[in-house]
């Protein structure tokens, strides 16, 4: 098991682990209000010091847009290793689409450390030779 080095910014010290999952859930570290439209980078606070060769995800849960009306900014977080000074505090940067409030301590978004993507190399081809699945937006159909 890796031990990650976790500074904490906020009196709520609470890394949370599903016990069917393998993300873990980040609270708002204090009182948000946003406008529709408004843009915030909501601190999380943590920072964390990710061991070498590995980054963090970090995504909004599936409750998060549906209770808040806020959605990131960004698609997704990537906190690489390299992010892990004293005051590199994690945030979540926010998108506001309705006026609404997160209070200090709810679960907004979550993480979850991978390792770094293994070197690659590209080689261009005339044709790929893989079955066709009929191309982006056609899976599932009946």
């Amino acid at each position: 098991m890796k031990r990650i080095k976790v500074q904490y910014f906020t009196d709520i010290p609470d890394l949370f682990i599903h016990n069917d999952g393998d993300w873990v859930d980040l609270r708002a570290a204090r009182t948000v209000t946003m406008r529709a439209g408004d843009y915030k980078a909501i601190p999380l606070g943590v920072a964390m010091e990710l061991p070498k060769g590995y980054e963090a995800i970090v995504a909004p849960r599936s409750s998060t847009f549906k209770r808040y009306g806020i959605m990131p900014a960004n698609g997704i977080g990537i906190i690489d290793e390299s992010y892990k000074g004293p005051d590199d505090q994690w945030h979540f940067l926010a998108f506001a689409t309705q006026d609404t409030v997160i209070q200090k301590g709810d679960r907004i978004c979550q993480f979850r450390i991978i390792r770094h993507q293994p070197a690659l190399g590209f080689r261009m081809v005339q044709k790929l030779r893989g079955r066709n699945r009929g191309g982006i937006g056609s899976t599932g159909r009946a």
